[in-house]
């Protein structure tokens, strides 16, 4: 009887935390584009780096279900249909959007600047290629100023997707969405959805080890390294976790020695953002 009552708390404990009967999200998730994709099977869009948020039974939640506090006015107009997109604002400017999106407390000002693009418009008959023309019929039609569609192209080859790549990461886009044309809507990850994105690359100098936590315990959990940024002429200290492999914590770079790391543009603080260790720096660099 002792043991039987922390039993029963236990279990109400869970039950109430994660509901026996609760619904999974349905979610599409994107994989990595690798060079060998037929380019000419799926429709491309640009990337918007912003918060991932999903209109359903009249819900606004993120991609892990969690609700999003938008304005009533935000919430009236959008459709009585299940749409999935990104809470943007404008190119580099995710932190903006995700203090504004994420807060319990709506900023009304705040939310004033932001859109809901939406690049899809889910059901499990239609191939996404019809889902794709119908989401862009149903926003013309709603005229909803802060509800935009994001415009998918076909493209013949990876020439063609390196083109437009290019053109749009020099104006500040994140990269590039490929949705497959024929597939039809499918929660989880696969190549149905893959994303393609650049990053710049540069070196730092090792100046001390951060001492790993879990599985890492007794290795190295990441580096603290300093970088040279030339545009701002001045040093940046930094750590760098991902992309160390556990023989890279096993026996991390010396100190002093020279690593190149990858990263997609700087936050506010002008700290490389999701930087990643790649190697040892070339000989001679």
């Amino acid at each position: 009887m002792v043991l039987f009552r922390p039993l029963c708390a236990l279990i109400i404990f869970i039950s109430m935390v994660f509901p026996l009967n609760a619904e999974i999200l349905p979610v599409q998730l994107v994989s990595v584009y690798q060079s060998n994709v037929q380019v000419s099977e799926y429709l491309v869009s640009e990337k918007y780096d912003g918060v991932r948020a999903i209109w359903k039974a009249g819900e606004l939640v993120t991609k892990n279900g969690n609700k999003i506090y938008a304005p009533d006015w935000f919430i009236k107009g959008l459709p009585d249909v299940w749409l999935d997109g990104e809470l943007w604002s404008k190119r580099q400017d995710f932190e903006f959007i995700a203090s504004t999106v994420l807060s319990q407390k709506a900023n009304t000002a705040a939310w004033k600047k932001i859109q809901y693009k939406v690049f899809d418009m889910p059901n499990y008959q239609q191939p996404f290629i019809e889902r794709a023309a119908a989401y862009t019929q149903l926003i013309k039609q709603l005229n909803v100023p802060f509800i935009q569609s994001i415009k998918q192209v076909q493209l013949a080859d990876n020439d063609a997707l390196s083109s437009l790549l290019k053109k749009l990461t020099a104006i500040g886009s994140e990269g590039l969405i490929l949705h497959r044309k024929q597939a039809r809507f499918a929660s989880g990850r696969s190549d149905n959805v893959l994303k393609l994105k650049p990053y710049q690359e540069a070196k730092a100098t090792v100046r001390a080890y951060v001492p790993g936590k879990g599985k890492y315990q007794d290795m190295t959990g990441s580096l603290e390294v300093v970088w040279y940024s030339t545009a701002l002429k001045s040093e940046v200290r930094f750590k760098i976790g991902s992309g160390l492999s556990d023989k890279d914590r096993k026996e991390p770079p010396k100190i002093g020695s020279r690593v190149r790391f990858k990263y997609h543009g700087l936050t506010k603080n002008n700290i490389p953002r999701f930087a990643s260790y790649i190697g040892m720096a070339r000989p001679n660099e």
